[in-house]
């Protein structure tokens, strides 16, 4: 039996769980009975905290969501200089995926493509949370010549998003045969290689 815990950390233990259970059975196979087992409390005890499953997982998201801005700030602060920050950025949200692992999978569950709204938009604000990041940085990459400036800062923002997505699909299908983080790193620098401004090239 589960020890006297107050409603706070009854809320952060079953949310943990829900990540935990997502990446283990599938978030559209989930359910409150497999969560209330996993916690070790009764079913209703779960709905005295979260009235609804969707406000169960939009607890999730939020939780989700807390935690990755954490990490991108942190990412930024202890960055010098815009390459640097770029990166830094960049293995921040490659270490979220591989320490959360369920996360490529709820990103493309049912429950976020269509059954929860709420999720959904909590989901796509962080896309656009992140590519706001990117963007401000690649900006400062351009303008100190470092960076081509013929493509926009949206674009690579958006090449740079597709990127993480790509290698954590990857990493999720091939049963996480490999380290994420420095596959995607790899990638990384070669994508900033492709995209580096060439010495005596002209702007289009």
């Amino acid at each position: 039996m589960s020890g006297r815990q107050s409603a706070e950390e009854r809320k952060a233990q079953i949310v943990a769980e829900v990540l935990r259970l997502a990446d283990e059975i599938g978030p559209d196979r989930l359910s409150t009975t497999d969560v209330a087992r996993a916690v070790g409390v009764s079913q209703p005890a779960i709905f005295r905290h979260f009235p609804t499953k969707d406000a169960l997982w939009l607890a999730v998201a939020e939780a989700i969501a807390d935690r990755l801005q954490r990490a991108w700030a942190e990412a930024e602060t202890g960055a010098t200089g815009p390459h640097a920050r770029l990166k830094a950025l960049i293995g921040a949200q490659l270490s979220a995926i591989s320490e959360t692992p369920a996360l490529p999978s709820i990103l493309f569950s049912r429950e976020l493509q269509v059954d929860n709204q709420a999720l959904r938009d909590v989901f796509r604000g962080l896309l656009g949370a992140f590519q706001g990041r990117l963007v401000a940085v690649i900006r400062d990459l351009q303008a100190a010549g470092d960076l081509k400036r013929d493509v926009s800062p949206e674009d690579v923002a958006i090449l740079l998003t597709s990127l993480v997505q790509g290698v954590a699909i990857r990493w999720t299908l091939g049963a996480r045969g490999f380290a994420l983080v420095p596959e995607g790193l790899r990638l990384f620098d070669v994508q900033m290689e492709l995209l580096r401004a060439k010495e005596g090239a002209c702007d289009a």
